[in-house]
């Protein structure tokens, strides 16, 4: 089949797998709803990760693979077959949650960070806005991308969904297609065994994390603190299935490089830091405690995440300077493709796309959304930025999807460039305070979203094109898709942040502290477990400073005594309770970094020489012939996190390089073998894995306040009587089942050789 550009000097035009001449059932009901349904769990899952690691895997392939398989489940129960046109639907529906995941996951969390309170309508309002910007920005561009640089921009994801769809294609889709197979044909046997390794991921995932997590069956993490002569470093990693999945998917090379930067941390700056710091008789700043008596995490939390913070900075600004001879290429070309193509052409149904005065109009009329919307703090000027900003990084995000792809596509840089430009004009405008913290946040993540779902939108629409999809019902499918998972996503990240929270009896951390609590009016309970034991109503304060204890959100009672600061889910530092129960936190790296950016240009109160030092890391790195992205982002997260993430990577450098000595390796170039190992079986079972794993963390998350009896019954009886929980060996132990994922990893991942 060739795959040649219309304008190809061949003269070979490209032929769509269904032609356009074919009418099969495309946009109908039941794609459209599985879709959207599957696009709602993924993006749970990616919320999940997000908040986690900071980043999130492509989910088409998964969701096509599972629309696949539960189509030809209903076959077998008198429904209709398929076509591979309802397939694609239902793929381009579910692809949205992923790409409105990362961008709320990025963003949010900041708000609380910055000490406003996570509101439903803000996040629902900048995920539902942002979503729907983002996919009708690109709609224009689509000739550009897609049509007239086919052979240029490969959208890596895309073009392998793409093989997916047709290898599992049915008899009407293959009849249309001018094909034949047997039902029987390896073809067939291959689809139905891919379908086979991601469902089985999945189930693994889930049990994995369940037994692991609620049963206690063994512990979620192994940790190894070290002595002299390196007092202060350590080494751990959070063994679960999400993260090793993760970590095979994105490859050895970025997944190595993360670790570094991990190991940066944890076995140089936090050891180098506590080395120099033992002697000191006063606490150095930012930090309030005497570096003698903190440990390895009191210190990553003190000092290390302003480095990591300016690192990944810095790493994501050079990113985006790197790419602007793509950016202006991808800006003229999308302006240049603004209402290209003839009468003839788009008469063609593979041609068709939502018409441009419809997405005009529904452009601005979401900027007028978002400038009247109270809870975004919205203006003029944020809005006028937002449409600035929105344009020029919805384009330059379709581009580099093309090019490198959505996992790779440095979304982040593009939303810290928004922050940081936005905030510098808000500063020359007089605009500083906490007034202007929550405008130049919905900037900046209305920005992000919009940018990450024009990558996606870009990229299902080339799968679209290489399968001969209706652009036009693909483009309604994935607003359709948005906005729903815009809908509950809001809600989920609330949840996960009300599981984790800690209510800190506030003589602990600010003993002594009053307010006027006359001047207070809102007005809140205790939320989760232990609203059981106090259920009053106490007014609440927002504290901006570190006077007298931590900044962050405190409850009051009436005669102005804090009761309690209210430590996140999200983001928090208190993670056990009252009562002894633990409680799992989410870092939200990336939502770190987006307050830090607005909180020390508005208000000046960043740490700046170690910022300083972390963009030092960036520049050298990047002196060396390094890419500093991921390796800054590393030095942000825990090693715990990065370390699994390197397990994973190293699983795939292993069953590929064993992989490429097969018969049918020998006439690939690098970049055929790479696009084969990601369409692999491994890739398969490693979705499975993460989403299996992340959605097991989000039940059992929410969950946590329900069944609280029978996680403190569980808890009592591994501390006591298992051996693969608590005890000498536990950390040994623990890697017993981790190795049994991880071998069944890399078994799966074996091809064999065919001739």
């Amino acid at each position: 089949m060739p795959y040649d550009s219309p304008s190809d000097p061949s003269g070979t035009a490209f032929k769509p797998y269904i032609p356009a001449s074919a009418q099969l059932p495309e946009m109908t009901l039941r794609a459209l709803v599985m879709g959207t349904v599957l696009g709602m769990i993924f993006g749970a899952s990616s919320l999940y990760l997000v908040l986690k690691v900071g980043l999130t895997v492509s989910a088409s392939i998964p969701v096509a693979v599972i629309a696949i398989t539960l189509f030809h489940t209903a076959k077998k129960f008198g429904a209709r077959e398929s076509t591979i046109l309802e397939n694609s639907i239902t793929q381009t529906a579910g692809s949205a949650g992923e790409s409105l995941a990362f961008g709320l996951g990025v963003t949010m969390p900041a708000i609380m960070i910055l000490g406003f309170d996570l509101e439903i309508s803000r996040v629902m309002l900048v995920g539902i806005l942002g979503g729907l910007l983002g996919i009708l920005m690109m709609i224009p561009m689509r000739r550009t991308m897609i049509v007239d640089a086919h052979r240029e921009l490969k959208y890596p994801e895309g073009t392998a969904c793409a093989e997916v769809l047709k290898a599992a294609a049915t008899e009407t889709s293959r009849a249309a297609a001018g094909e034949a197979r047997e039902d029987g044909s390896d073809a067939a046997r291959d689809a139905k065994r891919r379908a086979m390794l991601i469902f089985g991921g999945f189930g693994i995932g889930l049990l994995y994390k369940t037994l692991s997590v609620s049963f206690k069956g063994w512990r979620d993490y192994v940790n190894f603190e070290f002595g002299s002569p390196l007092k202060g470093g350590s080494a751990g990693a959070e063994v679960s299935p999400e993260l090793l999945g993760v970590g095979y998917i994105i490859g050895p090379r970025i997944a190595l490089t993360m670790a570094a930067g991990g190991v940066l941390s944890y076995l140089l700056l936090i050891p180098m830091i506590k080395f120099f710091g033992d002697l000191l008789t006063v606490p150095l700043a930012p930090a309030t405690t005497l570096i003698r008596d903190m440990g390895p995490d009191d210190i990553r939390n003190a000092y290390v995440l302003y480095i990591g913070a300016g690192a990944v900075a810095a790493g994501g600004l050079i990113s985006l300077v790197r790419s602007m001879p793509t950016i202006w290429k991808g800006l003229t070309g999308g302006l240049s493709g603004i209402g290209k193509g003839s009468a003839a052409d788009k008469s063609k149904r593979t041609d068709q796309d939502i018409p441009l005065k419809w997405v005009f109009i529904g452009c601005l009329a979401i900027i007028a959304v978002i400038t009247v919307a109270t809870p975004l703090h919205m203006n003029l000027l944020g809005a006028l930025l937002i449409l600035v900003f929105g344009f020029l990084f919805a384009t330059v995000s379709s581009r580099l999807t093309g090019e490198v792809g959505s996992s790779s596509n440095p979304i982040s840089g593009m939303a810290v460039a928004t922050l940081l430009f936005t905030c510098l004009i808000f500063l020359v405008m007089g605009w500083t305070g906490g007034r202007y913290y929550v405008t130049a946040l919905s900037v900046g993540a209305i920005v992000c979203i919009a940018a990450s779902n024009a990558g996606t939108t870009s990229q299902d629409l080339k799968t679209g094109y290489l399968v001969g999809s209706t652009p036009r019902l693909q483009q309604y499918a994935i607003l359709c898709g948005a906005f729903a998972s815009a809908l509950i996503l809001g809600p989920i990240l609330l949840k996960l942040n009300e599981a984790g929270t800690v209510y800190v009896p506030a003589a602990q951390v600010a003993p002594g502290l009053t307010v006027d609590a006359s001047k207070l009016h809102e007005t809140a309970q205790l939320q989760g477990p232990q609203a059981a034991t106090d259920s009053k109503t106490y007014k609440v304060w927002q504290k901006s400073d570190t006077v007298g204890g931590p900044a962050g959100k405190y409850l009051v009672a009436d005669d102005g005594k804090l009761a309690y600061l209210v430590d996140p889910g999200i983001n928090g530092t208190h993670k056990v309770r009252p009562d002894g129960t633990e409680v799992k936190k989410y870092d939200a790296p990336k939502a770190v970094l987006m307050s830090y950016i607005i909180k020390g240009i508005l208000d000046q109160q960043l740490p700046w020489t170690l910022v300083l030092f972390g963009v030092m890391i960036s520049v050298v790195l990047e002196m060396a012939g390094v890419h500093a992205l991921a390796f800054s982002v590393g030095v942000y997260l825990p090693l715990v996190s990065t370390l699994p993430i390197a397990v994973g990577g190293l699983v795939r450098w292993v069953a590929d390089r064993r992989n490429s000595k097969l018969p049918q390796y020998a006439e690939m170039n690098e970049e055929e073998r790479q696009a084969a190992g990601d369409r692999s079986s491994g890739t398969l079972l490693a979705s499975g894995y993460i989403a299996g794993g992340a959605l097991a963390g989000i039940i059992i998350a929410i969950t946590a306040g329900v069944l609280t009896d029978f996680d403190s019954r569980m808890a009592k009886w591994a501390e006591s009587a298992n051996p693969f929980f608590a005890g000498p060996d536990s950390n040994l132990l623990t890697l017993i089942p981790y190795a049994l994922i991880i071998a069944l990893l890399y078994w799966v991942a074996r091809e064999k050789a065919k001739r």
